[in-house]
């Protein structure tokens, strides 16, 4: 996947195009990932321990990594993934600027 837990992603389509987050979560199998933020959905939980109310929950529902593109450290754009090796390690490259994307 170009895209890992941590980075910060603007959103390409769906309901919440043009929004930034950070991924929160990375689901590889099932090429899914969750952002901070987007797709919304209500959940109705229960009373528990945890939260003896009860009620309406807002969570993040995760959306296809095809849907989200990481954000270029320098210019703050949306760009496309490279890979370059350096020192021995694979490194995610921003196309855009030629940074690398992984600290």
């Amino acid at each position: 996947m170009h895209v890992k837990k941590g980075d910060k992603v603007k959103v390409l389509s769906g309901k919440d195009r043009g929004k930034e987050g950070t991924i929160l979560e990375a689901y590889p199998k099932k090429e899914r990932v969750l952002v901070e933020g987007i797709n919304m959905t209500k959940k109705h939980a229960k009373p528990s321990q945890d939260n003896p109310q009860g009620g309406i929950l807002n969570q993040e529902a995760p959306i296809h990594v095809s849907n989200v593109m990481p954000i270029d450290p320098k210019s703050g754009e949306p760009t496309r993934v490279g890979y370059e090796v350096q020192n021995g390690k694979k490194v995610r490259i921003a196309k855009k600027s030629g940074e690398a994307l992984d600290k």
